[in-house]
Protein backbone atom coordinates (compact mmCIF):
# COMPACT_ATOMS: atom_id res chain seq x y z
CA UNK A 1 0.00 0.00 0.00
CA UNK A 2 1.39 3.76 -0.93
CA UNK A 3 0.13 6.52 1.17
CA UNK A 4 0.92 10.15 0.37
CA UNK A 5 -0.21 13.69 1.68
CA UNK A 6 -1.80 16.63 0.01
CA UNK A 7 -4.05 19.52 -0.09
CA UNK A 8 -6.49 20.85 -2.24
CA UNK A 9 -10.70 20.53 -2.90
CA UNK A 10 -12.57 17.69 -3.18
CA UNK A 11 -14.41 18.53 -6.08
CA UNK A 12 -11.20 18.77 -8.20
CA UNK A 13 -10.02 15.64 -6.91
CA UNK A 14 -9.74 12.93 -10.26
CA UNK A 15 -9.32 10.00 -8.11
CA UNK A 16 -11.32 6.53 -8.12
CA UNK A 17 -13.04 7.73 -5.28
CA UNK A 18 -13.14 10.57 -2.82
CA UNK A 19 -13.89 10.30 1.18
CA UNK A 20 -15.58 12.67 2.93
CA UNK A 21 -17.63 12.23 6.14
CA UNK A 22 -21.12 12.79 7.40
CA UNK A 23 -22.72 12.99 11.21
CA UNK A 24 -25.44 12.15 12.85
CA UNK A 25 -27.88 13.55 12.16
CA UNK A 26 -27.56 13.60 8.46
CA UNK A 27 -24.91 16.30 8.91
CA UNK A 28 -21.86 16.85 5.91
CA UNK A 29 -18.81 17.63 7.25
CA UNK A 30 -16.89 20.40 5.73
CA UNK A 31 -15.55 18.14 2.65
CA UNK A 32 -18.64 17.11 1.98
CA UNK A 33 -20.04 20.65 2.06
CA UNK A 34 -18.08 21.33 -0.43
CA UNK A 35 -19.18 18.24 -2.77
CA UNK A 36 -22.87 19.08 -1.70
CA UNK A 37 -22.47 22.53 -3.45
CA UNK A 38 -19.95 21.76 -6.08
CA UNK A 39 -23.12 19.22 -7.05
CA UNK A 40 -26.07 21.41 -6.77
CA UNK A 41 -26.85 19.75 -3.12
CA UNK A 42 -26.34 16.39 -4.98
CA UNK A 43 -25.89 14.78 -1.39
CA UNK A 44 -28.22 16.73 0.35
CA UNK A 45 -30.98 15.48 -1.49
CA UNK A 46 -29.52 11.25 -0.99
CA UNK A 47 -29.88 12.50 2.81
CA UNK A 48 -33.43 13.65 2.91
CA UNK A 49 -34.19 10.72 1.45
CA UNK A 50 -33.24 8.60 4.01
CA UNK A 51 -29.67 7.20 1.80
CA UNK A 52 -27.75 7.52 5.22
CA UNK A 53 -28.46 8.79 8.52
CA UNK A 54 -24.70 9.23 9.46
CA UNK A 55 -24.42 6.55 12.04
CA UNK A 56 -20.59 5.62 13.24
CA UNK A 57 -19.19 3.08 10.69
CA UNK A 58 -22.11 2.86 7.94
CA UNK A 59 -20.96 3.74 4.52
CA UNK A 60 -22.68 4.85 1.34
CA UNK A 61 -21.02 4.63 -2.26
CA UNK A 62 -21.99 7.30 -4.42
CA UNK A 63 -21.07 6.56 -8.65
CA UNK A 64 -21.76 9.71 -11.23
CA UNK A 65 -22.02 12.99 -8.70
CA UNK A 66 -22.37 16.11 -10.78
CA UNK A 67 -19.63 18.18 -11.78
CA UNK A 68 -17.31 16.25 -9.95
CA UNK A 69 -13.87 15.15 -11.25
CA UNK A 70 -13.77 11.78 -9.13
CA UNK A 71 -15.24 8.26 -10.30
CA UNK A 72 -16.70 7.76 -6.51
CA UNK A 73 -17.68 9.50 -3.44
CA UNK A 74 -17.21 7.25 -0.43
CA UNK A 75 -19.88 9.11 2.48
CA UNK A 76 -18.54 7.49 6.07
CA UNK A 77 -20.68 7.74 8.64
CA UNK A 78 -19.08 9.55 11.69
CA UNK A 79 -21.61 9.49 14.77
CA UNK A 80 -21.97 12.16 16.76
CA UNK A 81 -19.72 15.37 16.05
CA UNK A 82 -19.84 16.42 19.75
CA UNK A 83 -18.74 12.75 20.15
CA UNK A 84 -16.33 12.60 17.88
CA UNK A 85 -12.88 11.22 19.62
CA UNK A 86 -9.97 9.29 18.82
CA UNK A 87 -12.21 6.00 19.06
CA UNK A 88 -14.68 7.27 16.80
CA UNK A 89 -12.40 8.11 14.20
CA UNK A 90 -10.75 4.82 14.16
CA UNK A 91 -13.62 3.49 13.83
CA UNK A 92 -14.88 5.46 11.00
CA UNK A 93 -11.18 5.10 9.21
CA UNK A 94 -11.57 1.19 9.29
CA UNK A 95 -14.89 1.48 7.44
CA UNK A 96 -13.62 3.54 4.92
CA UNK A 97 -10.66 1.19 4.37
CA UNK A 98 -13.20 -1.81 4.14
CA UNK A 99 -15.27 -0.50 1.89
CA UNK A 100 -12.96 0.83 -0.48
CA UNK A 101 -11.17 -2.83 -0.40
CA UNK A 102 -14.37 -4.42 -1.50
CA UNK A 103 -15.02 -1.71 -3.93
CA UNK A 104 -12.81 -2.02 -6.85
CA UNK A 105 -11.30 1.68 -6.14
CA UNK A 106 -7.93 0.85 -6.08
CA UNK A 107 -7.04 4.37 -5.78
CA UNK A 108 -8.74 7.40 -3.05
CA UNK A 109 -8.43 10.63 -1.64
CA UNK A 110 -9.80 10.42 2.08
CA UNK A 111 -10.73 13.75 3.26
CA UNK A 112 -11.63 12.35 6.91
CA UNK A 113 -7.86 13.56 8.20
CA UNK A 114 -9.86 16.67 7.83
CA UNK A 115 -12.63 15.88 10.22
CA UNK A 116 -11.59 17.22 13.96
CA UNK A 117 -10.88 15.39 16.27
CA UNK A 118 -10.59 16.68 20.05
CA UNK A 119 -7.27 17.11 21.12
CA UNK A 120 -5.59 15.77 18.23
CA UNK A 121 -3.89 17.81 15.15
CA UNK A 122 -3.48 17.28 12.08
CA UNK A 123 -0.17 15.02 12.04
CA UNK A 124 -2.10 12.56 14.75
CA UNK A 125 -5.01 12.08 11.92
CA UNK A 126 -2.59 11.50 9.34
CA UNK A 127 -0.19 9.04 11.10
CA UNK A 128 -3.65 7.07 12.87
CA UNK A 129 -5.06 6.85 9.40
CA UNK A 130 -2.32 4.94 7.89
CA UNK A 131 -2.05 2.64 10.57
CA UNK A 132 -5.71 1.96 11.20
CA UNK A 133 -6.16 1.69 7.28
CA UNK A 134 -3.26 -0.97 7.41
CA UNK A 135 -4.41 -2.90 10.56
CA UNK A 136 -7.63 -2.72 8.99
CA UNK A 137 -6.54 -4.50 5.80
CA UNK A 138 -4.13 -7.24 7.21
CA UNK A 139 -4.50 -10.67 6.12
CA UNK A 140 -2.87 -13.53 7.53
CA UNK A 141 -3.50 -16.20 4.82
CA UNK A 142 0.15 -17.40 3.70
CA UNK A 143 -0.72 -20.82 4.83
CA UNK A 144 -3.54 -20.97 2.97
CA UNK A 145 -3.67 -22.60 -0.20
CA UNK A 146 -6.40 -20.65 -2.04
CA UNK A 147 -6.19 -16.69 -0.55
CA UNK A 148 -9.08 -15.01 -0.46
CA UNK A 149 -7.88 -11.82 -2.04
CA UNK A 150 -10.08 -8.90 -3.91
CA UNK A 151 -9.86 -8.69 -7.34
CA UNK A 152 -8.73 -5.11 -7.81
CA UNK A 153 -7.40 -4.31 -3.76
CA UNK A 154 -6.80 -0.80 -3.02
CA UNK A 155 -3.20 -0.04 -3.43
CA UNK A 156 -2.73 3.56 -3.04
CA UNK A 157 -4.45 6.19 -0.25
CA UNK A 158 -3.96 9.81 -0.61
CA UNK A 159 -4.61 11.59 2.93
CA UNK A 160 -5.54 15.46 3.09
CA UNK A 161 -4.21 18.51 5.23
CA UNK A 162 -5.23 21.93 5.30
CA UNK A 163 -2.90 23.61 3.19
CA UNK A 164 0.29 23.71 1.77
CA UNK A 165 2.19 24.61 5.29
CA UNK A 166 1.13 21.15 6.48
CA UNK A 167 2.09 19.14 3.93
CA UNK A 168 5.57 18.64 4.96
CA UNK A 169 4.27 17.59 9.01
CA UNK A 170 1.74 15.68 7.15
CA UNK A 171 3.91 13.64 5.25
CA UNK A 172 6.37 13.08 8.22
CA UNK A 173 3.60 11.61 9.97
CA UNK A 174 2.08 9.92 7.09
CA UNK A 175 6.19 7.68 6.70
CA UNK A 176 6.17 7.14 10.76
CA UNK A 177 2.27 5.67 10.70
CA UNK A 178 3.72 3.18 7.47
CA UNK A 179 6.86 2.78 9.67
CA UNK A 180 4.53 1.38 12.59
CA UNK A 181 2.05 -0.35 10.52
CA UNK A 182 4.99 -2.37 8.55
CA UNK A 183 6.48 -2.81 12.18
CA UNK A 184 3.12 -3.79 13.38
CA UNK A 185 2.42 -6.09 10.21
CA UNK A 186 5.99 -7.91 10.98
CA UNK A 187 4.72 -8.67 14.78
CA UNK A 188 1.42 -9.85 13.46
CA UNK A 189 3.09 -12.17 11.08
CA UNK A 190 5.75 -13.48 13.55
CA UNK A 191 2.65 -14.02 15.96
CA UNK A 192 0.70 -15.64 14.04
CA UNK A 193 2.86 -18.58 12.99
CA UNK A 194 2.40 -21.70 14.46
CA UNK A 195 4.57 -23.07 16.92
CA UNK A 196 5.80 -25.64 14.29
CA UNK A 197 7.09 -22.96 11.94
CA UNK A 198 8.25 -19.93 14.77
CA UNK A 199 10.66 -22.03 16.50
CA UNK A 200 13.71 -20.59 18.23
CA UNK A 201 15.66 -21.00 15.70
CA UNK A 202 13.10 -19.39 12.80
CA UNK A 203 13.31 -16.41 15.24
CA UNK A 204 16.88 -15.97 15.26
CA UNK A 205 16.70 -16.72 11.31
CA UNK A 206 14.50 -13.84 10.58
CA UNK A 207 16.69 -11.80 12.90
CA UNK A 208 19.48 -12.38 10.54
CA UNK A 209 16.71 -11.56 7.36
CA UNK A 210 16.24 -8.37 8.91
CA UNK A 211 19.81 -7.65 9.42
CA UNK A 212 20.41 -8.22 6.00
CA UNK A 213 17.42 -6.12 4.81
CA UNK A 214 19.06 -3.08 6.68
CA UNK A 215 22.83 -3.10 7.17
CA UNK A 216 22.58 -0.59 10.23
CA UNK A 217 21.60 -3.70 12.24
CA UNK A 218 23.48 -6.25 13.13
CA UNK A 219 22.64 -9.59 15.23
CA UNK A 220 24.13 -11.62 17.68
CA UNK A 221 22.97 -15.13 18.16
CA UNK A 222 23.75 -17.39 21.85
CA UNK A 223 23.14 -20.91 21.61
CA UNK A 224 22.79 -23.28 24.72
CA UNK A 225 26.52 -23.42 25.00
CA UNK A 226 27.33 -19.82 25.07
CA UNK A 227 24.40 -19.43 27.29
CA UNK A 228 26.25 -22.17 29.69
CA UNK A 229 29.39 -20.28 30.05
CA UNK A 230 27.26 -17.17 30.91
CA UNK A 231 25.53 -18.78 33.28
CA UNK A 232 22.12 -18.94 32.15
CA UNK A 233 20.55 -21.04 34.48
CA UNK A 234 17.22 -20.30 33.82
CA UNK A 235 16.84 -19.78 30.21
CA UNK A 236 18.11 -22.86 30.23
CA UNK A 237 15.87 -25.02 32.58
CA UNK A 238 12.78 -23.52 30.44
CA UNK A 239 14.33 -25.20 27.49
CA UNK A 240 14.88 -28.59 28.95
CA UNK A 241 11.78 -30.30 27.53
CA UNK A 242 12.05 -29.52 24.25
CA UNK A 243 14.18 -30.83 21.73
CA UNK A 244 14.29 -27.31 19.87
CA UNK A 245 17.17 -25.27 21.28
CA UNK A 246 16.73 -21.80 22.85
CA UNK A 247 18.52 -18.55 21.49
CA UNK A 248 19.31 -15.89 22.51
CA UNK A 249 18.89 -13.01 20.05
CA UNK A 250 20.30 -9.51 20.35
CA UNK A 251 20.29 -7.20 17.59
CA UNK A 252 21.95 -3.82 17.49
CA UNK A 253 21.38 -0.42 15.50
CA UNK A 254 23.70 1.76 16.02
CA UNK A 255 21.89 4.91 14.70
CA UNK A 256 22.73 7.72 17.29
CA UNK A 257 25.93 8.61 18.68
CA UNK A 258 29.31 6.74 18.83
CA UNK A 259 29.48 6.07 22.83
CA UNK A 260 25.57 6.83 23.41
CA UNK A 261 24.28 4.08 25.67
CA UNK A 262 21.46 2.56 23.48
CA UNK A 263 18.12 2.04 24.98
CA UNK A 264 16.84 -1.37 25.43
CA UNK A 265 13.58 -3.77 24.42
CA UNK A 266 13.64 -7.27 25.96
CA UNK A 267 10.89 -9.72 24.42
CA UNK A 268 9.75 -13.22 26.27
CA UNK A 269 9.97 -15.31 22.98
CA UNK A 270 8.45 -18.77 24.52
CA UNK A 271 7.51 -19.91 20.81
CA UNK A 272 5.29 -22.70 22.54
CA UNK A 273 4.25 -22.53 25.79
CA UNK A 274 2.26 -25.95 27.25
CA UNK A 275 2.86 -24.87 30.97
CA UNK A 276 5.54 -27.80 30.71
CA UNK A 277 5.59 -30.17 34.09
CA UNK A 278 2.48 -27.96 35.40
CA UNK A 279 0.18 -28.57 32.12
CA UNK A 280 -2.06 -25.83 30.88
CA UNK A 281 -5.21 -27.33 30.43
CA UNK A 282 -6.14 -28.56 26.91
CA UNK A 283 -9.30 -25.83 25.83
CA UNK A 284 -7.35 -22.75 23.99
CA UNK A 285 -3.97 -24.17 24.44
CA UNK A 286 -3.12 -23.53 20.59
CA UNK A 287 -3.02 -19.72 21.69
CA UNK A 288 -0.25 -20.76 23.54
CA UNK A 289 1.55 -19.77 19.89
CA UNK A 290 1.51 -16.58 20.80
CA UNK A 291 3.74 -16.25 24.11
CA UNK A 292 6.44 -14.76 21.88
CA UNK A 293 4.50 -12.04 20.91
CA UNK A 294 6.76 -9.81 23.34
CA UNK A 295 9.49 -10.89 21.17
CA UNK A 296 7.31 -10.23 18.09
CA UNK A 297 6.92 -6.72 19.10
CA UNK A 298 10.40 -6.24 19.75
CA UNK A 299 11.00 -6.98 16.21
CA UNK A 300 8.34 -4.95 15.06
CA UNK A 301 9.72 -1.59 17.33
CA UNK A 302 13.67 -2.58 15.84
CA UNK A 303 12.00 -2.74 11.98
CA UNK A 304 10.00 0.44 12.68
CA UNK A 305 13.15 2.20 14.35
CA UNK A 306 15.58 1.04 10.97
CA UNK A 307 12.87 2.19 8.40
CA UNK A 308 12.83 5.56 10.09
CA UNK A 309 16.26 5.53 10.20
CA UNK A 310 15.73 7.01 14.19
CA UNK A 311 18.76 8.69 15.49
CA UNK A 312 19.69 6.69 18.68
CA UNK A 313 21.38 3.70 19.99
CA UNK A 314 18.84 0.78 20.36
CA UNK A 315 19.31 -2.96 21.29
CA UNK A 316 16.76 -5.36 21.58
CA UNK A 317 16.89 -8.65 23.30
CA UNK A 318 15.28 -11.82 23.03
CA UNK A 319 15.03 -15.20 24.72
CA UNK A 320 13.40 -17.53 22.26
CA UNK A 321 12.57 -20.85 23.69
CA UNK A 322 9.96 -23.27 24.20
CA UNK A 323 8.45 -24.68 27.14
CA UNK A 324 7.12 -28.76 26.88
CA UNK A 325 6.56 -31.68 29.18
CA UNK A 326 9.52 -34.07 28.82
CA UNK A 327 11.39 -36.55 30.83
CA UNK A 328 14.11 -34.03 31.13
CA UNK A 329 11.74 -31.15 31.61
CA UNK A 330 12.16 -29.06 34.94
CA UNK A 331 10.32 -30.12 38.24
CA UNK A 332 8.05 -28.42 40.79
CA UNK A 333 10.55 -28.06 43.76
CA UNK A 334 13.55 -27.79 41.48
CA UNK A 335 16.05 -24.79 42.00
CA UNK A 336 18.09 -22.93 39.25
CA UNK A 337 21.02 -20.41 39.09
CA UNK A 338 20.26 -17.46 37.12
CA UNK A 339 23.18 -15.40 35.33
CA UNK A 340 23.15 -12.83 38.01
CA UNK A 341 24.34 -15.47 40.81
CA UNK A 342 20.61 -15.67 42.31
CA UNK A 343 18.97 -19.04 43.05
CA UNK A 344 15.23 -19.70 42.18
CA UNK A 345 12.58 -22.74 43.33
CA UNK A 346 10.61 -23.38 40.58
CA UNK A 347 7.52 -23.69 42.15
CA UNK A 348 5.36 -23.73 39.06
CA UNK A 349 6.98 -24.39 35.17
CA UNK A 350 4.09 -22.63 33.63
CA UNK A 351 5.85 -19.36 35.27
CA UNK A 352 8.24 -19.94 32.75
CA UNK A 353 8.19 -16.40 30.94
CA UNK A 354 10.15 -14.52 33.96
CA UNK A 355 12.98 -17.17 34.29
CA UNK A 356 14.03 -16.90 30.71
CA UNK A 357 13.46 -13.26 30.52
CA UNK A 358 15.30 -12.44 33.62
CA UNK A 359 18.69 -14.10 32.41
CA UNK A 360 17.86 -11.95 29.19
CA UNK A 361 17.51 -8.74 31.64
CA UNK A 362 21.43 -9.70 33.27
CA UNK A 363 22.94 -10.27 29.85
CA UNK A 364 21.43 -7.04 28.84
CA UNK A 365 22.73 -4.77 31.54
CA UNK A 366 26.18 -6.54 31.63
CA UNK A 367 27.27 -6.60 28.14
CA UNK A 368 25.22 -3.70 27.21
CA UNK A 369 24.90 -0.66 29.58
CA UNK A 370 21.65 0.57 28.31
CA UNK A 371 20.34 3.80 29.54
CA UNK A 372 16.29 2.46 29.89
CA UNK A 373 15.08 -1.13 29.77
CA UNK A 374 12.00 -2.19 28.52
CA UNK A 375 10.78 -5.41 28.71
CA UNK A 376 7.15 -7.20 27.27
CA UNK A 377 5.63 -10.55 27.72
CA UNK A 378 2.85 -11.85 27.76
CA UNK A 379 3.36 -12.87 31.14
CA UNK A 380 0.34 -13.68 33.49
CA UNK A 381 -3.17 -14.33 32.68
CA UNK A 382 -3.43 -12.11 36.17
CA UNK A 383 -3.35 -8.94 33.95
CA UNK A 384 -6.22 -9.93 31.98
CA UNK A 385 -8.18 -10.20 35.10
CA UNK A 386 -6.93 -6.65 36.16
CA UNK A 387 -7.11 -4.68 32.67
CA UNK A 388 -9.11 -6.92 30.24
CA UNK A 389 -7.86 -6.59 26.79
CA UNK A 390 -7.66 -2.72 26.42
CA UNK A 391 -4.22 -1.71 28.20
CA UNK A 392 -1.31 -3.27 28.86
CA UNK A 393 -0.26 -3.17 32.83
CA UNK A 394 3.40 -0.92 33.17
CA UNK A 395 5.55 -1.51 36.00
CA UNK A 396 8.83 -0.18 36.86
CA UNK A 397 11.33 1.26 39.12
CA UNK A 398 12.14 4.93 37.23
CA UNK A 399 9.27 6.93 37.10
CA UNK A 400 9.88 9.21 34.41
CA UNK A 401 10.25 5.97 32.47
CA UNK A 402 7.16 4.87 33.45
CA UNK A 403 4.91 8.64 32.64
CA UNK A 404 7.40 8.33 29.30
CA UNK A 405 5.73 5.00 28.10
CA UNK A 406 2.08 6.01 29.65
CA UNK A 407 2.74 9.04 26.98
CA UNK A 408 3.59 7.30 24.35
CA UNK A 409 0.68 4.66 24.25
CA UNK A 410 -2.18 7.86 25.26
CA UNK A 411 -0.50 9.42 21.95
CA UNK A 412 -0.79 6.58 19.83
CA UNK A 413 -4.11 5.06 21.34
CA UNK A 414 -1.93 1.92 22.41
CA UNK A 415 -2.77 2.36 25.98
CA UNK A 416 -1.23 1.58 28.95
CA UNK A 417 -2.00 1.71 32.79
CA UNK A 418 0.35 1.82 35.81
CA UNK A 419 0.58 -0.82 38.29
CA UNK A 420 2.16 -0.42 41.71
CA UNK A 421 5.42 -2.51 42.72
CA UNK A 422 5.57 -1.70 46.33
CA UNK A 423 8.10 -3.33 48.58
CA UNK A 424 5.36 -4.74 50.36
CA UNK A 425 4.25 -7.16 47.36
CA UNK A 426 8.08 -8.77 47.24
CA UNK A 427 7.31 -10.58 50.47
CA UNK A 428 4.94 -12.91 48.36
CA UNK A 429 8.40 -14.61 46.79
CA UNK A 430 9.89 -15.98 49.45
CA UNK A 431 11.33 -19.53 49.30
CA UNK A 432 12.68 -21.51 52.59
CA UNK A 433 15.07 -22.93 49.79
CA UNK A 434 16.31 -19.83 47.47
CA UNK A 435 16.87 -17.04 47.22
CA UNK A 436 13.40 -16.38 45.78
CA UNK A 437 10.27 -18.26 44.18
CA UNK A 438 8.97 -18.19 40.47
CA UNK A 439 5.28 -17.17 41.56
CA UNK A 440 3.95 -15.81 44.35
CA UNK A 441 0.47 -16.81 44.12
CA UNK A 442 -2.88 -15.72 43.25
CA UNK A 443 -3.45 -12.48 44.58
CA UNK A 444 -1.62 -9.70 42.53
CA UNK A 445 -0.11 -11.97 40.34
CA UNK A 446 0.94 -9.35 37.48
CA UNK A 447 2.37 -7.37 40.50
CA UNK A 448 4.25 -10.15 41.98
CA UNK A 449 5.40 -11.41 38.54
CA UNK A 450 7.04 -7.71 38.07
CA UNK A 451 8.13 -8.04 41.49
CA UNK A 452 10.03 -11.37 40.52
CA UNK A 453 12.00 -9.49 37.75
CA UNK A 454 12.70 -6.27 39.44
CA UNK A 455 15.34 -8.14 41.64
CA UNK A 456 17.10 -8.67 38.19
CA UNK A 457 17.08 -4.93 37.29
CA UNK A 458 18.03 -3.25 40.47
CA UNK A 459 20.92 -1.30 38.39
CA UNK A 460 18.62 0.26 35.78
CA UNK A 461 15.88 2.39 34.62
CA UNK A 462 13.74 -0.21 34.10
CA UNK A 463 10.34 -0.93 32.91
CA UNK A 464 7.81 -3.85 32.28
CA UNK A 465 5.40 -4.12 30.17
CA UNK A 466 2.74 -7.21 30.79
CA UNK A 467 0.75 -7.86 27.10
CA UNK A 468 -0.86 -10.87 28.23
CA UNK A 469 -4.43 -9.13 27.66
CA UNK A 470 -3.53 -7.08 24.38
CA UNK A 471 -1.06 -9.33 22.49
CA UNK A 472 -3.66 -10.78 20.29
CA UNK A 473 -7.69 -11.41 20.45
CA UNK A 474 -9.34 -14.82 20.80
CA UNK A 475 -12.60 -15.87 18.98
CA UNK A 476 -13.91 -15.54 15.56
CA UNK A 477 -11.42 -12.78 14.90
CA UNK A 478 -8.88 -14.65 16.33
CA UNK A 479 -4.97 -13.61 15.56
CA UNK A 480 -1.92 -11.12 16.68
CA UNK A 481 -2.77 -7.35 17.27
CA UNK A 482 0.92 -6.11 16.62
CA UNK A 483 0.38 -3.85 19.83
CA UNK A 484 2.51 -2.56 21.56
CA UNK A 485 4.38 -1.58 18.57
CA UNK A 486 2.99 1.56 18.63
CA UNK A 487 3.65 2.82 21.90
CA UNK A 488 6.93 1.30 21.91
CA UNK A 489 7.85 3.44 18.33
CA UNK A 490 6.43 6.24 19.56
CA UNK A 491 8.71 6.18 23.16
CA UNK A 492 11.24 5.61 20.66
CA UNK A 493 10.83 8.78 18.73
CA UNK A 494 10.58 10.69 21.90
CA UNK A 495 13.34 9.87 22.91
CA UNK A 496 15.20 11.36 19.82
Amino acid sequence: MEYSVKSGIPEKQRSACVVVGVFESRRLSAAAGQLDEASGGFLTQLLRRGDMEGRLGQTLMLTNVPDTLCDRVLLVGCGREREFGDQAYNKAVAAMASALQDSGAVEAVSYLTDLPVKGRDNPWRVRTAVQTTATTLYRFDQLKSRKDTPRRPLRKLVLTVPGRRDLAPGEAAAREGQAIANGMDLTRDLGNLPGNLCTPTYLAERAEQLAAEYPALSVEVLGPKEMETHGMGALLSVARGSRQEPRLIVMRYDGGNKGDKPHALVGKGVTFDSGGISLKPAAAMDEMKYDMCGAASVFGAVRAALELELPLNLVGVIAATENLPDGNASKPGDIVTTMSGQTVEILNTDAEGRLALCDALTYTERYHEPTSVVDMATLTGACIIALGHEAHAVLGNHHPLVNELLTAGRDTGDRAWELPLWEEYQDALKSNFADMANVGGRPAGTITAACFLSRFTRKMRWAHLDIAGTAWTSGDNKGATGRPVALLTRYLIDRC
